[in-house]
């Protein structure tokens, strides 16, 4: 048995997108290589409605897939094909931009003002970048959730979890988007694909993570089976941790218990070439994409 140890842990920066929306980047535009196959995570939460109404309007995507994923409040989008949807509390939309699509997303809150979802950007491979759009929207009782004797509950979006398959299918990345709930005061283990890139993101509670510097063996077997488990530090709301490879999360919660976003994906490896909502794979596609977008050319 091996355990992922954390190598990096973050809180995310304030940045203003879309016509104005208030929104706290986990991760985007440096260093995708660390994160491959994914590019970008924003977490969208306020609970005052002048700070995220504005919405994003009309705006292109090309060469990537997109991951809406909405806890409190609604999404409405409409695209350039004349797909509408609106996404609420525990749905989620999967969409491959691929040779490009034009769409927007206007988010509401529910009816007490919140708002709360996230996106994720996963990069495609070279080729797959002109493949055409897809969507796949799923609502919250087409997602399975695992259940625990431990009073665990893990929603498993995308990928197989301990053989339960989530909805959505057909990603390049091949990869597994759980939302984990671990109750108060409780060890827990989650297999995970060894060589994946692997992330957890904190947005309830708090929980001890297990760490690069911390013992491995049989005395952090021992405390994961439940002797005393030595808590250096904890991870609370808004906190990134990134893992090396292995097979297993560890984690320790505390009196509140802990929710996170576990994600993990097959990096592609290949060149990026980045311009805002548009990932190719080198400068001259980019350039050929924003052509496309300049004369009218860029819905395939």
């Amino acid at each position: 048995m091996s355990f992922r140890p954390i190598t990096t842990k973050s809180n995310p920066k304030s940045v203003l997108e879309g016509a104005g929306v208030s929104l706290d980047r986990v991760f985007g535009f440096a260093d995708p290589e660390k994160f491959d196959p994914f590019l970008l995570l924003d977490d969208f939460r306020n609970e005052d409605p002048e700070k995220y109404k504005a919405g994003f309007p009309w705006h292109p995507h090309r060469g990537i897939e997109t991951i809406t994923y909405v806890l409190e409040g609604t999404v409405e989008h409409k695209d350039s094909l004349g797909n509408t949807g609106l996404l609420a509390g525990g749905d989620v939309q999967w969409m491959t931009a691929g040779s490009g699509i034009m769409h927007q997303e206007m988010p509401q809150g529910n009816e007490i003002g919140q708002m709360h979802g996230f996106q994720l950007w996963a990069n495609l491979p070279s080729d797959k970048k002109m493949t055409s759009p897809r969507y796949q929207d799923i609502d919250t009782t087409g997602i399975p959730i695992v259940e625990d004797d431990d009073g665990s509950k893990i929603k498993v979006v995308v990928g197989d979890y301990r053989g339960i398959l989530g909805p959505v299918d057909g990603i390049a990345a091949e990869p597994q988007f759980l939302d984990v709930y671990v109750p108060p005061n409780t060890n827990k283990l989650l297999k995970i694909d060894t060589y994946k890139s692997t992330f957890a993101y904190v947005f309830s509670g708090s929980a001890h993570f297990q760490y690069a510097s911390d013992p491995v063996g049989i005395r952090v077997e021992k405390e994961f089976n439940g002797e005393e488990f030595n808590i250096r530090d904890s991870s609370g709301n808004k906190t990134l941790i990134y893992f090396d490879p292995g097979e297993n999360v560890v984690l320790h919660t505390f009196d509140e218990g802990v929710r996170f976003l576990l994600v993990s994906g097959k990096p592609i490896r290949e060149p990026i070439a980045w311009h805002g909502p548009i990932v190719m794979n080198s400068r001259e596609e980019l350039i050929q994409a924003m052509q496309d977008l300049n004369t009218g050319n860029f819905i395939k």
